[in-house]
């Protein structure tokens, strides 16, 4: 028992922030490799997290000082946090980078949103962000912020930007039950998706070989409009499909906030992750994934 005690000890430390469902899928992968903490705001999470493998650590991003204690606390950082609903900064990760420490590797999960509308247009890493939302802008206010800390402290920043992700308990079947509409065949937007599980395989790829201020999409190899999205999930589910609109009258049947989602277009390759991170899609498309019926 002793000698397990001191190689968990003496394992590098590795800080998760923002641990919900990828991030509990992560841990497996990592906390062989590392002594994990792992940030929650909720008290009631840490019998979960601690059977998990993880440290956890009882802290609000929203609030500075109680990160205090985080200070210097790990070299290897994985940043799953979201930023706040509002404004059009990311001030959970002007926090974070006040307690982050030099010569460290962080990987930051930001979303797809930041290149806005591409019009359907096959898009590599190297597209410009063009955001088009309050919350796209705040992930590109937060990019913008880890790139500089990653500079000033001569750190290795790797940026995964991430579609919809989806697994069995994530899949549209709420959406579907209600029969909200999606758009009609000549309006319809291309969509990118990506399985947590292999979100969390690219995570840990990353972790080791991203390159620094690297970009990568996290992406599946998926080439599919949302609507047809929709479809294969109803069908695997044995549910109606849902009613298709033109874009005119969908406005006036769906919120603002689910127009947004269907207002952009863009077809993501992947080729960095399996190239540069040898990353091998456990799930390689959405039909796979549907098929198994995967938990």
């Amino acid at each position: 028992m002793k000698n397990t005690i001191t190689h968990s000890i003496h394992r590098p430390r590795l800080l998760i922030l923002g641990c919900g469902d990828v991030g509990m899928r992560l841990l497996p992968l990592l906390r062989g490799r590392f002594r994990v903490f792992a940030v929650t705001s909720q008290p009631g999470r840490r019998a979960e997290l601690r059977a998990a493998g993880a440290i956890p650590v009882v802290a609000d991003l929203d609030d500075r000082a109680s990160l205090a204690r985080l200070s210097g606390l790990a070299s290897r950082i994985v940043h799953l946090a979201p930023p706040r609903a509002d404004g059009m900064l990311d001030r959970r990760t002007r926090n974070v980078c006040a307690i982050l420490p030099e010569r460290a590797r962080l990987v930051y999960v930001s979303t797809s949103g930041v290149y806005g509308d591409c019009g359907g247009a096959v898009i590599d890493e190297t597209r410009a962000v063009a955001p088009s939302n309050e919350r796209a802008k705040r992930r590109v206010d937060a990019e913008r912020v880890l790139r500089a800390w990653a500079r000033g402290s001569h750190s290795v920043l790797s940026i995964l930007r991430v579609p919809g992700i989806y697994a069995a308990e994530r899949l549209p079947l709420k959406r579907l039950q209600l029969g909200t509409p999606a758009l009609d065949a000549a309006d319809d937007v291309y969509s990118n998706h990506i399985h947590a599980d292999d979100l969390a395989h690219i995570i840990a790829r990353a972790l080791f070989r991203g390159l620094p201020g690297r970009v990568y999409h996290a992406v599946d190899d998926s080439d599919m409009k949302m609507a047809d999205y929709f479809d294969a999930v109803a069908d695997a589910h044995a549910l109606p499909r849902s009613p298709r609109l033109p874009r005119a009258a969908l406005r006036e049947a769906v919120s603002p906030v689910l127009l947004s989602f269907m207002s952009e277009s863009r077809r993501m390759l992947n080729r960095r992750i399996k190239d540069e991170l040898g990353v091998r899609l456990r799930y390689a498309r959405v039909a796979d994934a549907l098929r198994q019926r995967v938990k």
